[in-house]
């Protein structure tokens, strides 16, 4: 069957319906209303990449592979049909401004329609290209960028435009169930305070459900774009038992609450399971509830802001084969007096789970973890992120790598190939900052003037370890200041309270 679509590929010609699927069997909704949707399909013999993109316009439409999700660095395609005939033509951008046409043409135009109020381009181009102005596709997650407008003029895309990260040459196709139950974990119309960083919690109690269920799907559910920094919805243990909200970390009913079922950052879209694993909920035999977090950052320290923001979690009664857990790695965010230099272009910070210890809090024997997803978190000054995996002290994979990781679009990358951690793996998150621009030290904590270094791990079968992070060792830490920029670190791991 893979030599019969090599060879359509090779052979392709405008068609429609049920052949062209064959020819790009993988589609991605690339934004949230679907407008946007993306279909492709790829030859590793023939290096060949084919796209179809279909957008909701009669204009100009433009589609690009991004280091970090902006227009810098981008290579575009731009293509429309006008009043004398279809254009189409290939660019690259050197910083925020119009892009500049490639020298070099690498892609080739195959098709561009105009019905039903929508625009259709299919393109293709070699996978490894060999010139310097085209992105080169390797079989990591991509940031893909879109823009269009209503007429033909091409100009500034103003709203219509947007990006999604996406594994292009190791693709795993998501399916949702039909009956679309759901359940929302939203703040009621809550004040935010004229401060510029507040974490606000409120304790929720689940609906009863009638047996164990599966969470596929966790929408972001944002009304204040603007306020809204990451969110965090955890699970309570059995000593929660009403409904609360406060100020995060504060003390009060809650604070146990730390299990995380869910979690959303700045830029993000909606997140969804593979069809064969699902995070459970229900089936307790007590009431159950959940812990809702947000961090609002109100820059301005505007009054009288108000936000009912949160999640929207869907799921079904058909139970999918495994139970997914989430465990947080990384740098223990209250190591208060670890602190990032100023006037850093490079400065490297590493936090180290030892997954060696499970087994000391753990009363079963410690399966292997099956990692399907990872999201990277830091603050403004990150620039970087990689998370190692090692085995016997020896480095044989990254479990996700982020060479230009932007603040703005912090999106989950699905990893279309299963890895696997191994009890006694050693789990290395290492950041990446630059503070050329501040004159003070950055300290890690919860500001976003602050920084962070954790990576959300997604994996099955489920085990009741939740956070696994690193304290920084301060007296190495103040031995090599001067000498070094890496920092040395000692396991430190909290285990789930038991529900």
């Amino acid at each position: 069957m893979i030599h019969i679509f090599f060879s359509l590929l090779l052979a392709w010609t405008p068609v429609t319906g049920a052949q062209q699927d064959i020819l790009m069997p993988f589609v991605a909704h690339l934004d949230p209303k679907n407008n946007v949707n993306l279909k492709w399909g790829f030859s590793d013999v023939q290096d060949t990449i084919t796209f179809q993109l279909t957008v909701k316009t009669t204009g100009w439409v433009g589609f690009g592979l991004s280091p970090n999700g902006g227009m810098a660095g981008a290579d575009i395609v731009i293509g429309g049909v006008g009043r004398d005939g279809n254009y189409f033509k290939d660019y690259h951008a050197t910083g925020n401004s119009f892009p500049l046409v490639d020298k070099k043409q690498s892609y080739t135009l195959l098709s561009l329609t105009e019905a039903d109020g929508q625009t259709t381009m299919t393109f293709w181009r070699s996978i490894q290209s060999c010139d310097q102005e085209d992105f080169h596709i390797t079989d990591s997650p991509v940031k893909l960028i879109y823009a269009y407008g209503k007429t033909d003029g091409i100009g500034y895309h103003s709203s219509t435009r947007g990006t999604k990260e996406v594994n292009l040459l190791k693709f795993m196709p998501r399916s949702s169930p039909r009956d679309g139950n759901y359940l929302d974990f939203v703040m009621d119309n809550f004040i935010v305070p004229a401060e510029h960083t507040y974490y606000n919690c409120k304790v929720m109690k689940m609906p009863k459900l009638n047996g164990k269920h599966h969470m596929y799907r966790v929408e972001p559910v944002i009304k204040n774009l603007d306020l809204v920094h990451h969110m965090l919805l955890y699970s309570c243990p059995l000593s929660v038992i009403q409904i609360n909200e406060q100020q995060c970390y504060t003390g009060g009913p809650g604070a146990d609450c730390f299990k995380v079922v869910a979690v959303w950052a700045v830029g993000g879209l909606a997140f969804e399971l593979p069809e064969n694993a699902g995070i459970p909920i229900g089936g307790q035999n007590h009431d159950e509830f959940y812990r809702l977090e947000i961090h609002y950052n109100n820059l301005a320290q505007e009054t009288g802001r108000r936000d009912s923001s949160g999640m929207r979690l869907y799921y079904t009664d058909q139970l999918r084969q495994h139970d997914v857990g989430i465990i947080d790695a990384g740098l223990m965010v209250s190591s208060w007096g670890y602190a990032i230099p100023p006037t850093a272009s490079a400065f490297r910070s590493y936090g180290l789970c030892n997954t060696s210890h499970f087994s000391d809090i753990l009363p079963d024997p410690v399966p292997d973890l099956s990692v399907i997803s990872i999201l990277l978190h830091t603050h403004l000054a990150g620039r970087k992120v990689r998370v190692g995996l090692f085995r016997n002290g020896t480095q044989i994979d990254f479990l996700a790598v982020d060479e230009n990781y932007n603040f703005e679009m912090q999106g989950f990358i699905n990893l279309a190939t299963i890895k696997t951690i191994k009890p006694g793996d050693d789990i290395v998150v290492e950041c990446t900052y630059n503070t050329a621009t501040r004159e003070g030290i950055t300290q890690l904590g919860l500001a976003t003037t602050d920084e962070m270094c954790l990576a959300f791990i997604i994996y099955y079968p489920a085990i009741s370890v939740d956070h696994c992070w690193s304290q920084p060792n301060m007296h190495a830490y103040t031995a090599m200041m001067g000498k070094t920029d890496y920092q040395i670190t000692t396991p430190y791991m909290r285990e789930t309270s038991s529900t």
